[in-house]
């Protein structure tokens, strides 16, 4: 709801949308599920069309009521059937392994595509789900998965504290009776969210929002399972980088704010005046939200390097909104991108609108 003011200044009041990123997740995690799934505020985007399809295609029964998803699993999953386009385009896929462990101990899932950000290994869902005794070997269109039994009460070291791995983890610890522990987890917005869910299943889970999680797992779930999304801190980041860009007073409603402190932190050394309101909860009960006000502001550059770390550092996916932000800021700003080895070189995109982009190497 947007009121223009003149030139490129607007004012008025954006809701932060729920999560993209915990939505897939839990598309991956309803098939834990022997019983009814519903899913409230789940955002209309491709991804999620295209995990929709995948499920569809393997007999899940998914119908939508608005914002509402209610999914129902058959009898057998008819995994020879899975519509692979639909999949391929999705890097989502990959966090199948999981779930379908628990259905059988023989299958393959096409290779996952999804946006291009640069170089990113799969590796580490592989070494994720081995202390499990499950082997994934790559073939030429396929990763095919297979084991002779899943073990209890082990403890799994994560190679790298990535979001998709983590959740992957979880849902392989999930249905597994007994304790698996998950070292060097990451503590991400999608990782807690996905806990909340399977907390919800009847799973226990200690240590949510820490880099280590103990998994209480249970043999079974089949009952009816109903959660609501929380809100999406990408999306709040990127009204964040519109609202300074365009010089505008813009309220951002139900932000979450445990996940924007570090990038609010850095923009307020930058110069950047803003208010937040009391903390309330989102629909799920536990995710803690803010409305944020942001003001007109004159920014300078940071004397230090901008990076993203695993949470709860700078957020992978906020670090690019700092490249379109530092072109407002007085000074030079160096962003150093570690984590995709390429996804710097979008940033020079920003030289067609007048910015002026020094790559030095495929990371800065």
């Amino acid at each position: 709801n947007f009121t223009i003011e003149g030139g490129h200044a607007l004012s008025g009041t954006v809701t932060t949308s729920t999560s993209k990123n915990g939505a897939v997740a839990l598309l991956c995690a309803v098939l834990l599920n022997k019983g009814a799934t519903i899913l409230h505020d789940v955002p209309k985007i491709e991804e999620v069309n295209r995990l929709i399809e995948v499920l569809q295609s393997i007999g899940v029964a998914v119908a939508w009521e608005g914002s509402t998803v209610r999914i129902v699993p058959p009898a057998r999953l008819a995994l020879e059937k899975m519509d692979e386009a639909a999949a391929r385009m999705t890097r989502s896929i990959i966090m199948y392994f999981g779930p379908l462990i628990h259905e059988m101990q023989d299958f393959r899932i096409p290779h996952s595509g999804g946006c291009n950000l640069g170089e990113r290994t799969v590796r580490p869902h592989f070494f994720a789900l081995e202390p499990l005794g499950v082997s994934i070997e790559t073939e030429e269109n396929y990763f095919h998965v297979t084991h002779d039994g899943l073990a209890r009460d082990r403890e799994i070291i994560l190679s790298e504290a990535g979001d998709t791995v983590t959740e992957n983890a979880l849902m392989a610890a999930a249905k597994i009776s007994g304790v698996t522990t998950i070292k060097y987890a990451s503590a991400n917005y999608q990782v807690q969210e996905t806990c909340f869910f399977l907390e919800a299943c009847g799973v226990k889970i200690e240590g949510i929002g820490t880099s280590t999680l103990v998994v209480h797992g249970i043999e079974e779930i089949n009952k009816t399972v109903e959660y609501t999304l929380s809100e999406d801190p990408i999306d709040a980041m990127f009204f964040i980088a519109s609202a300074i860009v365009t010089a505008s007073a813009i309220t951002i409603s139900r932000a979450p704010i445990e996940f924007l402190e570090i990038e609010l932190l850095k923009l307020e050394k930058m110069g950047l005046s803003y208010a937040k309101s009391e903390v309330y909860l989102s629909k799920n009960g536990r995710t803690k939200l803010v409305d944020l006000t942001i003001h007109p502001s004159t920014l300078t550059a940071l004397e230090d390097k901008l990076h993203p770390l695993p949470y709860p550092g700078l957020n992978a996916d906020n670090l690019p909104f700092f490249a379109v932000i530092a072109t407002q800021a007085e000074g030079q700003t160096l962003i150093h991108d570690w984590m995709y080895d390429g996804r710097a070189i979008h940033y020079t995109e920003l030289e067609k609108l007048g910015a002026k982009v020094l790559l030095a190497d495929p990371h800065r």
